[in-house]
């Protein structure tokens, strides 16, 4: 019996321990998607106690502990103490054997705090004294606990309207080594009968100096933010679509639809898919100018409990996986960008595994000489970010392109331990090209293999986004 989590976790032959130990481990990180705020970078945030960094936010664990019959007062309620959402969620792990939740929350005690003693509630207080007495230091700051993780590159989540002031800050002070980088996620003007639209719009005009009274208008504020964070190191824009759209409409159309939503109007389905098509199509030219990679994330049906929607808001746990088809309007929604010459590089991430050969296959109807790995296959996403989902989305994607091009793991995550997610990755690579290699499937090539490894873990996502210097 091998011991719980130890040194080789996850490595089940020798070939993948060799990988993981000589060539991934001390691979430093790029995170190109995280939802990380820059403002807690750069004043250097400090945290009260183990719930602030575990809870605050995590709709994953919170959605466990739902299931684990833990009442709501105790998960997201404001008269609970952060020691008593702490105890429920100790007794919420001792019930997630089986979920990537059990395996990251102890990577995280083991990785940070030096605790290899699983967490449950017979041991929850001794952790909760350990773990706060150890966020007191220094060291366990945001930018310590950056250093900690070998962090190089964090790629922030960020709206057109923002004012990027915080990542300014970080790059104008040398003191902070990590690079932080804005990403454009303009998904809040692609939906024009969401609440607010019309206050957003506002919001980026001002932002712009351009009073936005018409499409052309949004357009031109649109493309000036665009410039704006590319000034500010921004390579990449990131668009979560519940479906892909795909209805071409002409620029007259697209003006009295977006009219009518300035109105206040109630767009029909088939409109707003002739605006988003026409809105991506607009953002995927700029960036191929620009050399930005555009990144797809599409499947997730958002806010299914209504009731809890109204009392909680967006991200805060009812979030489900959708089934809508993808690929023909997909294909379309490329091949209208590859017909103009202005196909940026692009990442693909399905949030429902059925869809792993569409993509698999539809990277390699627009992949392009001179760029490695133009078309991406993004890594296993959100509820497929665990172990069986990465393992399918890795052999799809070598069944079907070039797993060596592959730009690797991100942590998706709002929390700053969340980088042992990298290590979670690393040691399911090894271990599927380890038996590779142990089946005969592979040759014992190390300098081969190993440059594959390394490749995964940093240096594709390093030459990939080509980030500025500062």
């Amino acid at each position: 019996m091998k011991q719980f989590m130890g040194e080789n976790f996850l490595l089940e032959n020798n070939s993948a321990i060799k990988l993981y130990h000589e060539y991934a481990k001390e691979m430093p990180i790029i995170d190109y998607h995280c939802h990380l705020d820059a403002k807690d970078i750069f004043e250097n945030k400090r945290f009260k106690n183990i719930t602030e960094v575990w809870l605050y936010g995590d709709h994953y664990k919170w959605r466990a502990m739902r299931s684990n019959g833990i009442d709501e007062q105790s998960i997201t309620g404001k008269t609970t103490t952060d020691y008593e959402k702490f105890l429920a969620w100790a007794k919420t792990l001792e019930k997630s054997i089986g979920n990537p939740l059990y395996h990251w929350t102890h990577l995280e005690l083991q990785r940070y705090f030096g605790i290899y003693e699983p967490l449950s509630a017979k041991n929850a207080h001794e952790i909760w004294e350990k773990t706060n007495a150890l966020l007191a230091l220094e060291e366990y700051s945001a930018q310590g606990l950056i250093r900690k993780s070998n962090v190089k590159v964090i790629c922030t989540t960020d709206d057109p309207g923002d004012t990027l002031e915080y990542h300014r800050k970080i790059r104008d002070d040398d003191t902070i080594k990590v690079k932080v980088f804005p990403t454009f996620r303009p998904d809040k003007g692609l939906d024009l009968n969401a609440p607010g639209f019309t206050q957003w719009i506002e919001r980026v005009g001002l932002a712009t100096g351009v009073k936005i009274t018409n499409y052309s208008e949004f357009l031109e504020a649109f493309e000036q933010r665009i410039e704006f964070f590319h000034k500010m190191g921004c390579r990449a824009s990131d668009h979560a679509l519940e479906k892909v759209p795909y209805l071409e409409s002409s620029q007259e159309v697209i003006e009295g639809i977006f009219a009518k939503a300035l109105q206040g109007e109630t767009i029909t389905d088939t409109d707003i898919e002739r605006y988003k098509t026409a809105v991506l199509q607009f953002c995927g030219r700029k960036f191929a100018k620009l050399g930005w990679a555009m990144q797809l994330h599409i499947g997730a049906l958002r806010n299914n409990n209504s009731i809890m929607f109204k009392k909680m808001g967006p991200d805060t746990g009812f979030d489900s996986v959708h089934d809508h088809p993808v690929a023909f309007c997909l294909s379309r929604l490329l091949d209208l960008l590859a017909v103009g010459g202005s196909l940026p590089r692009v990442i693909l991430y399905t949030l429902n595994p059925k869809d792993n050969a569409v993509l698999g296959t539809m990277l390699g109807n627009f992949q392009a000489g001179g760029i490695p790995g133009k078309m991406q296959f993004g890594t296993a996403w959100w509820f497929i970010d665990n172990k069986t989902g990465m393992i399918e989305q890795m052999i799809s994607l070598s069944n079907l392109g070039l797993l060596s091009r592959f730009v690797g793991m991100v942590t998706d995550s709002r929390s700053f331990l969340s980088y042992t997610r990298h290590e979670y990755f690393r040691r399911i690579l090894c271990n599927l090209l380890g038996t590779w290699i142990e089946n005969g499937e592979v040759p014992a090539d190390w300098d081969m293999v190993g440059g594959i490894v390394q490749d995964i873990c940093f240096n594709n996502a390093k030459t990939y986004f080509e980030f500025p210097a500062r």
